[in-house]
């Protein structure tokens, strides 16, 4: 809400533009942006305002399960005691939710709780915004960025009389969003703040994972330094995820990218080669035993259907990688997927900016992006290699294409899509 406005006033407003939307009537005002790309997509998928089909709640060991998995735990603490102020008052409630929307943990007072319980705001509930419509935790997870949803912003007209602020929790290892915390409590409570502070928070989260994956690292470093002192031959040590703690005798990588399984043994790497793999706790020592990094076949599938779960698979036959790419890295992937000819550094300069001098920035990303890749993404001009079987895999509405990106090329994408589909 716009600092100094009065929330009744302002909610009567968003009524009005709400009402006047869902009708197909001329609006007295335009919803905020991230607000009518939220109702678009869920018009798109023929979600009804008015009702409200929240998902059933999981039984215990299921929700018990999805804490342990969401890599949300160890920040739960950080996340409370930053949000005590707002939920002291006994008018909001915060709420921790995973990638899916799936509510993880709740606190606040009985009152409001219960409140929340009524609409089935709850643990284990489903809040993505194809479950429920638009709403901070949902809108968050979609949009990748912290949204404030107040009154008749939400979707669904049951959540008119609620405010809610959440903002996206990133994992810091690859960037990726991983949870959403959030504040909701009735309408009256909406205060222009409490967005910062929240994301405020959700930022404290993400240094605190940051602040244990360099612990993580230090730990396997010192157990690994005697292999490495009384090894012969080029080798590194990374933890489960491919993050590098130690090299000896090769380039310095920050991160590689490592099979989906991995097993003790020989194993082609795309940017090591082919290496003798040994594990040790809490992650892998690796021997290059070879300097070729070229693959003889492969089959890549880039899945970008699910903006917020972006994958590229490399199967061959040492093995199969995934790569979850950066947003950048992902309108890459698809302009490359689109056309196997290949692009230029000039020509994706214009694709992704509309600007074709701006090739050092296309180099660098490409740069970053081959590491991961080396072996199946050539340069000159850049393209996958032509023993590569590329699959893309988008989706079906063509709103849903990278929504995040505002590439030139990816906004004709959806365009012809959209076309196609009229």
């Amino acid at each position: 809400m716009p600092p100094g406005e009065d929330p009744r006033n302002y909610a009567r407003t968003l009524a009005a533009v709400y009402d006047a939307t869902m009708a197909g009537d001329k609006s007295p005002a335009r919803p905020r942006d991230v607000v009518r790309q939220s109702w678009q997509r869920l018009k798109d998928l023929g979600v009804d305002p008015e009702q409200n089909h929240t998902e059933p709640s999981m039984d215990v060991a299921e929700l018990d399960l999805r804490r342990r998995e969401s890599g949300l735990y160890d920040v739960l603490d950080d996340v409370t005691r930053g949000l005590e102020s707002v939920t002291a008052s006994g008018e909001n409630i915060m709420v921790v939710a995973d990638i899916h929307g799936t509510v993880l943990w709740r606190s606040g007072s009985h009152r409001v709780l219960d409140q929340a319980a009524r609409l089935g705001f709850i643990e284990g509930a489903n809040w993505a915004e194809n479950s429920v419509g638009t709403n901070a935790i949902g809108t968050a997870l979609v949009s990748s960025q912290a949204v404030q949803i107040f009154s008749a912003e939400h979707y669904a007209r049951s959540h008119h009389s609620w405010t809610c602020a959440g903002a996206p929790i990133r994992d810091p290892r690859d960037g990726r969003v991983i949870g959403v915390v959030d504040i909701s409590g009735p309408a009256k409570t909406v205060h222009p703040t409490t967005l910062a502070l929240v994301d405020a928070v959700a930022r404290l989260a993400q240094s605190h994972l940051r602040d244990k994956h360099r612990d993580n690292l230090d730990q396997l470093r010192s157990v690994a330094a005697p292999m490495l002192a009384r090894g012969s031959s080029p080798a590194l040590v990374t933890d489960s995820h491919g993050w590098v703690a130690a090299v000896d005798s090769l380039p310095h990588r920050t991160r590689i990218l490592l099979p989906t399984a991995m097993t003790p043994g020989k194993t082609w790497f795309p940017s090591l080669g082919l290496c003798e793999l040994n594990p040790l706790p809490g992650g892998w020592l690796i021997r290059p035993t070879t300097s070729g990094t070229e693959i003889a076949a492969a089959a890549i599938h880039i899945d970008l259907r699910d903006s917020e779960n972006m994958s590229v698979t490399v199967t061959s036959g040492s093995g199969e990688w995934t790569y979850s790419p950066t947003p950048r890295h992902a309108e890459i992937l698809f302009l490359l997927g689109s056309e196997r000819s290949g692009r230029t550094a000039s020509q994706l300069a214009h694709d992704l900016f509309g600007d074709s001098a701006r090739t050092v920035t296309v180099r660098a990303e490409m740069s970053r992006l081959r590491k991961n890749l080396a072996g199946v993404v050539a340069a000159q001009p850049y393209r996958f290699v032509d023993a590569a079987d590329v699959t893309l895999s988008v989706p079906d509405v063509g709103a849903y294409l990278l929504p995040f990106s505002s590439a030139p090329a990816v906004c004709a994408s959806r365009l012809h899509q959209a076309d196609s589909e009229a």
